[in-house]
């Protein structure tokens, strides 16, 4: 929403049919505005570009092409631990000498991200695992298999 800079009564003094601003139609219409959005910012509005907005022109930055890019599903540990059992339960995670073993890239996520707390011991197999997500797991005596 655009911030009102002045007092609307300094715009509307004498509440006039023209407001102060002469009879043919001067601060009417459209004529006013410049144009309608970008409309003249390498022309009449210049000097506002240069003050308001000098980065405006030319490209800033790169763009990764979207054949080379890798699309990242990320899941956290945390999540991991809590639905570990419900997995075991569904037969989607198995136990294998004592530890709940998950594997992500079944589930369809190919990165491991260490926000949340881990209780259980878990085994996670994923194609890539964050080094806060790996130390979680191995202190609470889990295993990481990181997948080639």
């Amino acid at each position: 929403m655009v911030v009102r800079k002045e007092k609307k009564s300094r715009k509307l003094r004498g509440r006039t049919r023209t407001m102060g601003w002469g009879r043919v139609g001067q601060h009417r219409k459209s004529g006013s505005r410049g144009g309608f959005g970008a409309v003249g910012m390498h022309k009449h509005k210049y000097v506002w570009v240069i003050k308001n907005a000098p980065r405006w022109y030319g490209k800033h930055g790169f763009t990764s092409p979207w054949s080379i890019r890798e699309d990242v599903r990320a899941i956290n540990v945390g999540e991991l631990d809590e639905i570990a059992r419900k997995l075991e339960q569904e037969g989607r995670a198995v136990v294998e000498n004592g530890l709940i073993v998950i594997n992500t890239v079944e589930m369809g996520y190919n990165k491991v991200l260490g926000r949340g707390r881990v209780t259980g011991k878990l085994k996670v197999i994923a194609e890539h695992v964050s080094e806060e997500a790996k130390r979680k797991i191995e202190e609470a005596g889990g295993r990481v298999e990181v997948l080639e």
